[in-house]
């Protein structure tokens, strides 16, 4: 720090700089008197010091221009023999990519055949006086992306190479999305009167559906604290404290599998609220919707579009469905259940279905497009599709071959339509139906009948049923549907939970719903889910104690504020709104972790590591 730097550091610890102009000048520090990307014509004249990075420099001889970036934007800097200093002049000869500098001088105007209008600042340039090179940049490992034409690094690398990467506009203009969603998220329930609590990080292992991160105990030896899987025990602990209304920006983890849209650690917006009813949280989830799109640029209007899980399923093949176009699952049962086909009539005498889509001139795809459309069902875990084209001469495709007049008829077929049909149990053909439902809208290219599709799905059922197992649907804390508390006993699987999803353009932004405040009835759920009493106390015997001491109704809801991020700005993965992510085999790669740990350490956690099993494999870290 120069001598001049200290001075004024210490001016500022007398109370010398006047704090409202602190205040209309938030960029101003003790280094610079504003950042680079709000320069315009208006500040012609004026006398500046700036700060940032050297983006680019372009040398002509005498006369030499640099592109200075700060995260505001960019600005043209020029240094010449007629306005700079000697020493500065010959410094900036030698700056590099990625040099960090301070330079003095005065905003000009460009002469207007050199105006940029591209560039915000576009129409000024900053004649440099004095430069100073505050600290020297080793050649960047990854260039720091400069425009759309210029192509990026492959992700591994940028992500290995994070700082550099976060120094990308995008990047940073994601991240600030994101401030300022949580920004007014916080505000939004503030006005509401919600209480934003701090729930703990280290906590006790509790099964809530993934696995989870252990941290050993030092001082318990043999014992472990859990990282949280969401904060659901301790906001309902809350509200059995007499809170009324608890949120928060939460920090969650879960030890699971990776895709595109999730992350070993990831925040979420949680809130919870005593004596409401859905209806409560659905339609404040909705105003802070409205709130938050004209942040995002998005269109939010409340009320939003409801259908409950079963019509989802039936509709759609899917509990959270792209309502951006309009094609629809059809149940064709009763007209196909006749027809001559063993499969058919096989799949029926079973219990199952047949649905299918009748696509308005999809004979137009041609038979490849047809069959990677069928893979897409395929992958989503059907045996295959059926399909048949209705032509002049009849029909053609394996499902024509058992399609009488009648059947097209009947099915509203018209020439040039394509069918396609899924035929077996829901739990098999639903998913296959929604994948293929996906692979239709972009192989045929539908137009959109809506822009943001938003909707909540209403009433899923409280339990599911994999390999002879029960496990809760959503979580085992929802409230059994009171029409459906009867069933409990003779049929679990066909009772409903009151609980709702938010979905925005086929994403699920929110899972919430309303908590069982009876500790009789959450005994007995968690005993349908194959907890006898002794683990039901050893698990979840402080909530049990906490809603026995006179817990009042309450419900509440978890929005993914990553996910948010990434579907309001479109982007294609949660790395793309995270400053510091994983990879899909959950390496940090900047950090380099997960990572070894000294002996010593392990032998004062009392822990041993067992050798890896030599046909393990490790894994991808792409």
């Amino acid at each position: 720090m120069r001598t001049q730097d200290i001075e004024d550091s210490e001016a500022s610890s007398t109370g010398e700089v006047d704090p409202v102009e602190r205040t209309s000048a938030p960029a101003r520090t003790r280094m610079r008197s504003r950042m680079v990307g709000d320069l315009d014509r208006e500040d012609v004249g004026r006398q500046e010091t700036l700060a940032g990075w050297v983006h680019r420099r372009r040398d002509l001889g005498g006369l030499l221009f640099v592109d200075l970036r700060d995260r505001s934007g960019l600005v043209q800097v020029s240094v010449g023999p007629d306005w700079t200093e000697a020493a500065s002049l010959e410094l900036a000869h030698r700056l590099g990519a990625e040099d960090v500098v301070r330079v003095t001088g005065e905003v000009c105007l460009r002469p207007e055949d050199a105006r940029n209008p591209d560039l915000p600042t576009g129409e000024v340039e900053f004649r440099v006086r004095e430069l100073e090179l505050l600290n020297g940049a080793v050649t960047p490992v990854i260039p720091v992306y400069r425009g759309p034409e210029d192509e990026l690094p492959a992700e591994e690398l940028r992500l290995r190479h994070r700082n550099l990467d976060l120094r990308r506009f995008e990047l940073q203009e994601n991240l600030a999305l994101r401030h300022s969603l949580i920004l007014t998220t916080r505000n939004y329930f503030d006005r509401l009167g919600f209480l934003e609590v701090e729930t703990p990080i280290l906590t006790k292992p509790t099964p809530e559906g993934a696995r989870d991160y252990l941290v050993p105990s030092r001082v318990h030896s043999g014992e472990f604290y859990a990282l949280p899987q969401s904060p659901q025990i301790y906001k309902q602990i809350l509200m059995a404290s007499g809170f009324d209304r608890y949120m928060q920006i939460a920090r969650c983890f879960r030890d699971e599998d990776l895709r595109a849209d999730r992350q070993p650690e990831f925040t979420q917006i949680d809130l919870e609220a005593a004596f409401v009813s859905a209806e409560d949280i659905l339609e404040w989830i909705e105003g802070l919707m409205a709130a938050l799109a004209p942040v995002a640029g998005i269109e939010a209007t409340p009320p939003f579009m409801r259908m409950s899980w079963t019509e989802a399923m039936d509709r759609f093949g899917s509990d959270r469905p792209d309502l951006r176009w309009e094609l629809e699952v059809e149940d064709w049962t009763e007209v196909l259940g006749s027809a001559d086909s063993n499969i058919l009539k096989g799949a029926v005498a079973k219990g199952g279905r047949i649905r299918g889509f009748r696509i308005p001139d999809g004979a137009s795809l041609s038979r490849r497009e047809i069959e990677e459309i069928e893979g897409s069902a395929r992958a989503a875990g059907a045996p295959g599709l059926l399909w048949a084209k209705r032509t002049d001469d009849g029909g053609s495709g394996p499902l024509s071959r058992w399609l009488e007049e009648g059947h097209w008829d009947a099915l509203d077929a018209r020439e040039g339509d394509l069918l396609l049909a899924a035929a077996g149990p829901d739990r098999v053909t639903s998913p296959a139906l929604s994948a293929t439902r996906s692979a239709v809208i972009g192989a045929m290219e539908l137009a959109r009948v809506r822009d943001h599709a938003w909707l909540w799905v209403l009433d899923f059922p409280l339990f599911e049923e994999e390999d002879g197992k029960v496990w809760a649907n959503h979580h085992p804390f929802v409230l059994p549907h009171p029409e459906d508390v009867h069933r409990l006993g003779e049929d679990p699987l066909s009772v409903r939970g009151i609980a709702y999803d938010l979905v925005y353009n086929g994403s699920e932004l929110g899972s919430g719903s309303l908590r069982i405040h009876d500790p009789a009835l959450q005994r007995r759920v968690l005993g349908i889910l194959g907890l006898d009493d002794q683990e039901i106390d050893r698990k979840f015997g402080f909530l049990l104690e906490a809603l026995a001491s006179g817990a009042p109704p309450h419900g509440g809801i978890a929005l993914g504020m990553d996910r948010m991020v990434k579907d309001f700005l479109g982007v294609p993965s949660l790395r793309d709104v995270i400053a510091f992510p994983k990879t899909t085999a959950a390496r940090a790669l900047f950090e380099g972790a997960p990572a070894p740990v000294d002996s010593e350490d392990l032998r004062e956690l009392r822990l041993r590591i067992e050798p890896r099993s030599s046909g393990t494999d490790r894994g991808d870290d792409g």
